[in-house]
């Protein structure tokens, strides 16, 4: 069976002219810092996000990670939404590689407030853990691709200042972001100190992340690169993936949006569904199931053809993406209206 595959941006596979890019790609060894296709896209990532250097890892959870390693001390204390990717999909990567501790805010759909930072700030004590690093994630995944508005990153930022705080964003999906609102990544970077960017979602790369800042942040960020094991040889294969993406497909990113806001659409008057289409900002297509499991109902969907994720006990996540057309987003519309009138949902 052919399926159609909402689960994530991240099963999308190489076009085939991202593959010619990457077989005719030329290679040499990246940790000698010799193969020059990885240093074209590290440069051309900078440029693009308005930062001094770049450094390409194999995943976005390498480049959060590296960032927090190399901005804190065992024992600090990073502030972030309560439902952000650092802390809720990295495997505890915080406390085990960095020792340090997370302290949660709960924004609105993964969003806070410069005002929310001075409330949760700790006060400058013996008994506390010092603050030193906050971090946002742009679009926000659990916040259904939500879009953080420049005004709320603007008000973070001046927080961050006043309280002389590092301020670091997840980006992986800020092409989403910058494609919806016409905002320029480096306008939205220029406000972090780093920003971590993927490759492997929504753009269609294979593998690949990249850590951007300050040249001299990116040169201590390479250490704990290969500290972390993601020091990388003839890595220019997979870095030509990623520079045809970055090229050629940040354009294409809106109309993943529209298909996302056409399943929406199509699914949100069904009983049982909780969604307001209104909410759909970017790719991702995040609602409530009232009547029945939204695993067994993940099941019986794949039975049927189509894919999706069942991302807590009563949500369900479907994410649009390069190798989903229209036309299969409108055949998952209707499987999954049939899906849930066939099995009385």
């Amino acid at each position: 069976m052919k399926y159609i595959d909402l689960r994530s941006d991240t099963v999308t596979k190489p076009t085939p002219e991202m593959r010619k890019a990457m077989f005719e790609a030329e290679v040499g060894d990246d940790v000698y810092h010799e193969d020059p296709t990885v240093t074209a896209l590290e440069k051309r990532t900078a440029e693009i996000l308005g930062k001094e250097a770049a450094i390409f890892m194999p995943s976005g959870t390498m480049t959060n990670q590296v960032a927090i390693r190399c901005h804190t001390e065992p024992g600090d204390e990073v502030l972030m939404d309560v439902s952000t990717h650092i802390y809720f999909y990295e495997v505890g990567a915080p406390g085990a590689l960095s020792g340090v501790m997370c302290r949660l805010i709960p924004g609105i759909r993964g969003i806070f407030t410069g005002r929310d930072v001075e409330v949760f700030l700790r006060a400058k004590d013996i008994y506390f853990p010092p603050t030193r690093l906050i971090c946002v994630e742009n679009t926000h995944n659990r916040g259904g691709g939500s879009i953080w508005p420049l005004e709320q990153i603007a008000s973070v930022a001046a927080a961050a200042k006043r309280h002389n705080l590092i301020f670091h964003m997840d980006g992986a999906r800020l092409w989403n972001a910058s494609a919806e609102t016409g905002i320029s990544e480096a306008d939205y970077c220029g406000y972090f100190d780093t920003v971590s960017v993927c490759y492997s979602k929504g753009l269609g790369a294979p593998i690949g992340s990249a850590l951007a800042g300050s040249a001299e942040f990116v040169e201590r960020a390479r250490r704990f690169r290969k500290q972390f094991g993601g020091g990388m040889r003839q890595a220019g294969f997979i870095a030509a993936g990623a520079l045809y993406a970055l090229e050629y497909h940040r354009a294409r990113l809106v109309e993943d949006h529209t298909n996302a806001r056409l399943f929406a659409e199509g699914i949100c008057d069904l009983p049982g569904i909780d969604l307001d289409p209104a909410t759909v900002q970017t790719n991702i297509v995040k609602f409530r199931v009232s009547s029945g499991s939204p695993f067994e109902l993940v099941e019986k969907l794949k039975a049927a053809g189509v894919l999706m994720s069942a991302t807590d006990v009563d949500t369900i996540r479907a994410v649009t993406h390069l190798d989903v057309t229209r036309e299969e987003v409108e055949h998952a519309v209707e499987i999954f209206r049939s899906t849930m009138e066939r099995n009385g949902l």
